[in-house]
């Protein structure tokens, strides 16, 4: 995302999210509605939607962990604040809702930093889908995922769920959990490639902080082209990818941190990158 704005001044206070930033650049967002299972509004999916896109342009942050507070990650969308609202709109306003459902997800594979989603309890609905959408998925045992959009008689292909489950979990068993909508626990989300990385009971929001100050101490430029092009070249023939591969380490060549590599190297000392 580019890093130029306009007129409208930086957020510095989120009403649907709890969003701190450390010293090392590490951001961790919190979905806050423990009564609700962190059930979404209209509100939380602007709020994230805007968010990551006014982090992705200050470029302060390296590495983010989304996570929810009490007893799980999140339920999905809110029965009553939207399912029941949305029964109320017309088409044109049901689009309007559902295509910024989708620019969360966007915003969450296009920001040009690595998102960690540290995963306890439920992770239903739309919470399944935005713990799909993250770089890495850090979980505990009690980690359930379930994709239950057939269950209240939509599609399984919310938010973009049918085009990244299949190239998470495979399209056998994406078919599975997007039809059935059944609940997947931690052991088989790990077995399937759902989970990232599977923690002791209660370490998950731990094991994600560590993982994104790993990131954040490491070469934030070449994380964020890595993926980058993990996105891109998702529909892309092997040529194409090969030629973008190469224009982009070529790119990375001229870099500071490719400079800093070999000097670290040379000296006998660890690399101090710059993100540049």
């Amino acid at each position: 995302m580019s890093p130029f704005t306009g007129s409208t001044p930086p957020i510095s206070s989120w009403q649907h999210l709890r969003v701190a930033v450390d010293e090392t650049g590490v951001a961790t967002v919190t979905l806050a509605r423990p009564d609700k299972l962190n059930a979404l509004t209209f509100g939380a999916y602007a709020d994230l939607r805007d968010l990551l896109a006014q982090l992705s342009r200050e470029r302060s942050v390296r590495a983010l962990v989304l996570a929810g507070e009490g007893r799980g990650f999140c339920s999905g969308g809110d029965v009553d604040e939207i399912i029941g609202a949305t029964l109320a709109m017309d088409t044109a306003q049901l689009l309007d809702f559902n295509r910024m459902t989708g620019q969360v997800v966007r915003a969450v594979r296009e920001c040009p930093f690595p998102v960690i989603a540290a995963v306890h309890g439920v992770a239903a609905g739309a919470g399944a889908v935005l713990a799909l959408a993250a770089d890495f998925r850090v979980a505990d045992p009690s980690a359930r995922f379930a994709f239950l959009f057939t269950r209240v008689g939509l599609s399984g292909g919310d938010m973009g769920a049918a085009y990244l489950l299949p190239r998470v979990v495979g399209l056998g068993h994406a078919t599975r959990l997007l039809m059935l909508g059944d609940q997947v626990r931690a052991p088989e989300a790990e077995r399937i490639g759902l989970i990232s990385q599977l923690t002791d009971e209660g370490g998950a929001d731990a094991a994600a902080a560590e993982l994104a100050r790993r990131l954040a101490d490491g070469p934030a430029l070449a994380y964020a082209q890595t993926k980058a092009l993990l996105t891109a070249e998702l529909d892309m023939p092997l040529a194409a990818s090969v030629e973008l591969d190469a224009s982009t380490q070529a790119l990375l060549m001229t870099g500071e941190d490719y400079a800093e590599f070999h000097a670290a190297f040379s000296a006998k000392r660890s690399p101090k990158w710059q993100g540049r």
